[in-house]
C-alpha cells in the first residue's frame, strides 16, 4: 500500500489518515483520541510514535517519515525488502505500510542504547550475538550478490561531487576515488565473507530492553550483503561517538576479541556449525576486522535543506 502525503499537510493529520487506512488492523474508533509522540534520536529521519490503545509501549505503532534528499543516498524500495527478510528471520519489526516519503512498522521495546552500556561486557555479548545472528542469514536464491560496500561508496562520491559546499576543505573527487581504488585492491583480498549486513550500527541503532534482558537492531536503512568484517569493524568504531569523536574510546584488544568470541558462538549455533570457538579463530576475524575498521575520517558534506555524511576508510 502506498499513500501519499502532501509536504503542506500537517503531520499529524497525515498520520491519523494512514492509520485510518490501516483499519483492518486498528479500530477506527480507538484512533479518534491515540496521542502522538515525536522522537528525536534519529539524525536524518523524523520518527512519529502513534499509541493506537494507551500510553502503554505494546499499543505503540511508529511512522517515519524520511529527511528531505535522503533518496539520493539511500535505496528505500531495498530497505523496505531488507526489513521484510530481518522480519521473516525475527530480527527485525513488522512492516504495516510504506508510503511516498515513510513507512509505517512495529514498535520495538526498550530504550536507546547510549556509549557506557555500550562498553558493558553482558550488553555488548548481546549485540555480538545479535549480529551474528544476522550474518547467518542466507539469500533465498544461491550465493549472494558482490559487497555493497563499493558500489555505494562510488555512488556517495558522485553525490558529493555535486553536493559539497566550497566552504569546506575537502579532496578533491579524483583524489578520493583513486583512494576508493587503493582500498577496493586491498580491502578485496582479506577474504572476509559476505553476508548479510546491518552496516550502521551505531548506539542510536540499538534497543535494550532491559526487562526482557535482551537487544534489537533497528534502522536498516544501509542493510545489504557486505563483507562480515566491515560491519563488525564499522560498529567498532562507533565506539568513539558520532557528534563528539573520541577515538580514545575504541575498544582495546581484550575488548574486541571476547566481543568476536561471543559472535563466533552465535554466528556457529545460527549456522548449524560445531558451536566450539577456538583462539586461531578469533585471531583470524580479529585480523581481518582491524583491517576493515581503520580509523575513518567523516566529510560532512551539506546541501540545502539537507545534508549527508561519507564516511571514508583510509589508511
Amino acid at each position: 500500500q502506498t499513500i501519499k502525503t502532501d509536504e503542506n499537510t500537517q503531520r499529524q493529520e497525515a498520520v491519523f489518515f494512514l492509520f485510518f487506512s490501516l483499519s483492518t488492523q486498528y479500530n477506527k474508533c480507538n484512533l479518534i483520541s491515540c496521542p502522538f509522540q515525536t522522537f528525536t534520536e534519529g539524525i536524518t529521519n523524523q520518527l512519529i510514535g502513534c499509541y493506537v490503545a494507551s500510553l502503554q509501549e505494546p499499543g505503540c505503532v511508529l511512522v517515519r517519515l524520511y529527511g528531505k534528499m535522503t533518496e539520493l543516498y539511500v535505496n528505500r524500495d531495498r530497505e523496505v525488502e531488507m526489513l521484510q527478510v530481518f522480519h521473516t528471520h525475527g530480527c527485525g519489526p513488522q512492516i504495516y505500510c510504506s508510503f511516498q516519503n515513510g513507512i509505517c512498522y512495529e514498535f520495538v521495546r526498550g530504550t536507546v542504547l547510549d556509549d557506557e552500556l555500550l562498553r558493558q561486557p553482558s550488553i555488548y555479548r548481546l549485540i555480538a550475538a545479535e549480529m551474528g545472528r544476522i550474518h547467518s542469514i542466507q539469500p533465498k536464491c544461491g550465493p549472494p550478490v558482490e559487497p555493497f560496500l563499493w558500489t555505494k561508496m562510488s555512488h556517495f562520491l558522485t553525490v558529493a561531487q555535486s553536493s559539497v559546499s566550497k566552504r569546506y576543505e575537502v579532496p578533491s573527487f579524483e583524489t578520493l576515488s583513486v583512494e576508493l581504488e587503493s582500498l577496493k585492491r586491498h580491502l578485496s583480498q582479506v577474504d572476509s565473507p559476505t553476508v548479510l549486513c546491518h552496516n550502521d550500527l551505531l548506539t542510536k541503532n540499538i534497543i535494550y530492553n532491559h526487562k526482557e534482558g535482551m537487544l534489537k537492531f533497528i534502522d536498516y536503512e544501509y542493510a545489504d550483503y557486505n563483507y562480515q568484517a566491515f560491519d563488525i569493524g564499522n560498529h567498532f568504531n562507533e565506539f568513539a561517538g558520532v557528534n563528539e569523536v573520541n577515538y580514545g574510546l575504541y575498544p582495546g584488544p581484550e575488548l574486541q576479541r571476547d566481543w568476536l568470541t561471543a559472535y563466533l558462538e552465535s554466528y556457529k549455533r545460527s549456522t548449524g556449525s560445531e558451536v566450539t570457538v577456538t583462539e586461531a579463530e578469533v585471531t583470524q576475524l580479529y585480523v581481518q576486522v582491524c583491517k576493515f575498521s581503520l580509523r575513518p575520517k567523516s566529510f560532512i558534506f551539506f546541501s540545502r535543506p539537507q545534508f549527508f555524511i561519507l564516511r571514508w576508510l583510509v589508511w
